[in-house]
């Protein structure tokens, strides 16, 4: 992995009696997002946290705290995080594969975090084997290792290079969607309005490129500092008309129609992300709003940062 970039963690991949050591290194990543502090409307300042007793009202200070389990309203067991750590299974810093699996047997609600999977040098030979013999046989690998203090499942796949471990969520963790969907109406949709449907599908039909999606909230949050600072009236929300179930099918004409006619996606300027590597639209604007907030002698909000 490129200089600059820490390893998160760093053990040993074993499948079968064959084992290298690896290193994770975060794949995703939001500290280059646009964040704000929380100001003291009446003086400008910058508003600190702190932790207050919930009875006595007094500050409570780091070396003070620590953990409780609630067993009833307001009554807690102590747990010291020495006590958690104990808990723990000792790790041998082994990433230790339990089955290879169809790459598309995973439903991808159980993905977690993804981490870029790289080998040391003295165990390129069996690391790059792994990672072609996974290849081959178009499988993914289902792994268990303590990382970040807790005992995590893991699943292994093929990119690039390298390998991308993604930790998972356990089956406790992902909600049934049978609650989510249960309010869905049973409705059947055939005829024009199927067929149009379908039309207009197969003429926006493309591929996944994640350099064309841009962060469009992330923009819009660096116009609106930057129309803050300047003293410009600030962008208004555009509101979003719903279609209604009377003119569903007219706007389903007029879409196909407009596709048809020549004005469809395709033949409009795409508006595009650069390259990950090379830094985004958004962070570029977001460097020309930090510069003219440096340099602007307006706003007292001048002290967020």
């Amino acid at each position: 992995m490129a200089s600059g970039h820490r390893a998160q963690w760093k053990g040993f991949l074993k499948f079968g009696e064959v084992s290298c050591g690896v290193a994770l290194y975060t794949a995703a990543s939001t500290s280059e997002r646009i964040t704000f502090n929380t100001i003291n409307k009446a003086t400008g300042n910058r508003v600190n946290r702190v932790f207050v007793d919930s009875e006595t009202e007094e500050r409570v200070e780091r070396e003070s705290q620590t953990k409780g389990f609630e067993i009833e309203n307001g009554q807690y067991i102590i747990i010291d995080p020495e006590e958690v750590a104990a808990t723990i299974p000792e790790s041998n810093k082994t990433l230790e594969i339990d089955a290879f699996i169809p790459c598309s047997e995973v439903d991808d609600v159980y993905f977690d975090k993804p981490y870029y999977l790289t080998p040391d040098k003295m165990g390129a030979d069996a690391f790059v084997a792994l990672r072609d013999g996974m290849k081959k046989s178009n499988v993914a690998a289902i792994a268990r290792a303590v990382l970040f203090r807790r005992v995590r499942s893991v699943l292994i796949r093929p990119h690039g290079k390298g390998l991308v471990a993604t930790t998972m969520n356990y089956d406790y963790e992902v909600r049934s969607s049978k609650k989510a969907f249960e309010e869905v109406p049973k409705l059947k949709i055939e005829g024009e309005m199927l067929d149009l449907a379908k039309h207009i599908i197969s003429t926006k039909k493309g591929t996944f490129d994640p350099a064309t999606f841009d962060d469009r909230y992330e923009a819009a949050l660096a116009e609106l500092v930057k129309a803050k600072i300047e003293g410009k009236e600030l962008p208004k929300a555009r509101k979003v008309e719903v279609s209604k179930p009377n003119d569903l099918l007219a706007a389903l004409r007029e879409s196909a129609g407009l596709l048809k006619s020549g004005a469809s996606t395709e033949s409009k300027p795409k508006r595009t992300a650069a390259n990950a590597n090379q830094g985004t639209g958004r962070q570029r604007a977001a460097r020309g709003v930090a510069a003219k907030a440096a340099s602007s002698k307006a706003a007292p909000q001048r002290k967020a940062s």
